[in-house]
C-alpha cells in the first residue's frame, strides 16, 4: 500500500486489526467447512498480527492445511471470490488476490509444517515477545517507507532487518538462507498465469475469461515449484489444481 508520491504508507497500530482478522477467520471457516475442508489452523500473521508494531495497514491471513487439502482450499476461496495466483515465489505457500470487498487483506493457503508457514510464525512471535526488536523492526519500516520508490524497494530495504528477526527466533542457517534464496521478481515485470489458475476457479469465472485482468501487474509464473533440499520438480496434483508457481508479494 502506498501513500502520497509513492511512499510506503506504514501506520502505526490499530487495535482494530485484531477485530478484521476475527472477521476474515469467521468467513473463511465458515466456507471451509460448507466445502469440506480441514483445516488446521487460520492464524493471523504478518506485521498487523503484532501488537504495537507499526504496519501496512493490510490483514495478513494463513489457512493452513495438510498438502493433500491445498487444491479443495483453493477451491473454496475461489468460491468467496478469490483469484489464485500460484506460490508467487514462496514454495508451499499459495496466495490469492482478495475480491473487492476485501480490499485490504492477503489471504494464503499454506502446508502445515512448511519453512514458509515456520517464517510467518517464527517473526510474528518472536516479535510479540521481544519489544525492543520490535521497536528495532518498526523503525526500519519507518525509514525504508519513506525512501522506498516501490514495494520491490521497501522489501529489500527491511530483508536484513527480517534475517534478524528470523536469526533470533532460532531458525538455522541453512532454513534462512533458503527463505533469502526465494526468487522475487519485479512488480512492474510482465504479468504471465498458468492454466492451473483458471481451472482453480468456479466454471463460471473461467468461462468469463476475466482471469487475466484480475491478476496485477508484477507477477510471474512457471510450470515447475521449487521445495527447499528437493531443486525444481513438476507441481504435484495439489499445485497443479492450487495454481501456478513462482513470484511475489511482500508482508507488512
Amino acid at each position: 500500500m502506498t501513500g502520497a508520491a509513492g511512499v510506503i504508507l506504514v501506520a502505526e497500530y490499530d487495535p482494530g486489526w485484531p477485530r478484521r482478522f476475527e472477521q476474515l477467520r469467521g468467513e473463511y471457516s465458515a466456507a471451509m467447512a460448507t466445502a469440506g475442508v480441514p483445516v488446521v489452523a487460520i492464524e493471523h500473521v504478518g506485521s498487523t498480527s503484532v501488537p504495537g508494531l507499526a504496519a501496512k495497514p493490510i490483514i495478513d491471513c494463513d489457512i493452513v492445511v495438510a498438502e493433500r487439502n491445498v487444491a479443495a482450499a483453493s477451491r473454496a476461496l475461489a468460491d468467496l471470490g478469490f483469484v489464485p495466483q500460484g506460490e508467487l515465489g514462496i514454495p508451499l505457500r499459495w496466495a490469492f488476490r482478495e475480491p473487492d470487498r476485501l480490499a485490504g487483506t492477503n489471504t494464503y493457503v499454506i502446508a502445515e509444517g512448511s519453512l514458509a508457514l515456520r517464517n510467518h510464525l517464527a517473526v510474528r512471535d518472536t516479535l510479540r515477545a521481544d519489544p525492543a526488536l520490535r521497536e528495532q523492526y518498526a523503525a526500519v519500516k519507518r525509514r525504508v517507507g519513506t525512501t522506498a520508490a516501490n514495494i520491490d524497494e521497501y522489501g529489500r530495504g527491511k530483508n536484513a532487518m527480517v534475517q534478524q528477526i528470523l536469526a533470533a527466533a532460532g531458525l538455522t542457517d541453512a532454513e534462512r538462507a533458503s527463505i533469502d534464496a526465494n526468487q522475487v521478481p519485479s512488480h512492474n515485470a510482465p504479468t504471465l498465469y498458468p492454466a492451473a489458475a483458471r481451472r482453480a476457479l468456479p466454471p463460471a469465472r473461467r468461462r468469463s475469461g476475466r482471469i487475466g485482468s484480475a491478476l496485477p501487474s508484477g507477477y510471474a509464473f512457471c510450470q515447475t515449484a521449487h521445495v527447499p533440499g528437493r531443486g525444481h520438480r513438476p507441481p504435484d496434483p495439489a499445485r497443479r489444481a492450487g495454481a501456478g508457481c513462482r513470484g511475489i508479494r511482500t508482508g507488512g
